[in-house]
């Protein structure tokens, strides 16, 4: 019987812990370099990142290397008059980046609104995710409404260990093109 969403959040968030700064730094690295090796990466003109919160993967590195490629880097910012968040573009993120809502690392004033149907590239952070393209986020959706209906490739990056068999999946919930991991770059099988 496939858990529920509480279930799994409660099993990743305890996994979590069991794993060392030093061992999340290093597989960081690895996924790193599992983008780098990819045609969309070396493709892309625009990207879309995270910046991590808590024993998220860390993409800092890759972030400040698209910047010095020429390529568009975005950031996700809370919008208070819409409740949800945004794509800005960062040129500086020594200095462009001050604490958002619940102490996420977004743009500050002087970034430019991005317009998000331009990205190639969405990277998406979660809790958990499948490799049928299932994420499992915070249970809040504000990546799900971020994501709805966008064009570009949308990319899960997760350690192996939240890589889970099998995650339930509501009507919101965005489906990922691919999944990262310090392993491999995994492409999701479209469903019909």
């Amino acid at each position: 019987m496939t858990p529920s969403k509480e279930e799994l959040r409660r099993r990743l968030r305890a996994e979590a812990l069991l794993h060392p700064p030093e061992e999340r730094v290093a597989d960081s690295e690895l996924i790193c370099t599992a983008i780098e090796r990819q045609p969309a990466w070396q493709s892309t003109r625009s990207v879309l990142f995270f910046w991590p919160i808590g024993v998220e993967p860390d993409l800092r590195p890759i972030c400040l290397k698209a910047l010095q490629a020429g390529k568009i880097a975005a950031l996700p910012k809370y919008l208070p008059e819409t409740g949800d968040y945004g794509g800005f573009q960062v040129t500086d993120v020594e200095r462009q980046l001050v604490p958002g809502r619940y102490g996420v690392v977004e743009p500050d004033g002087s970034c430019a609104r991005f317009d998000l149907n331009k990205l190639d590239l969405i990277f998406v952070p979660g809790l958990g995710f499948s490799f049928d393209g299932v994420r499992l986020g915070r249970g809040k959706g504000y990546y799900d409404r971020l994501l709805a209906d966008l064009p570009a490739i949308k990319c899960g990056v997760a350690y192996d260990w939240q890589i889970v068999a099998e995650i339930p999946r509501e009507a919101h919930d965005v489906r990922m093109d691919c999944v990262v991991t310090p392993q491999a770059w995994h492409e999701v099988a479209r469903q019909s």
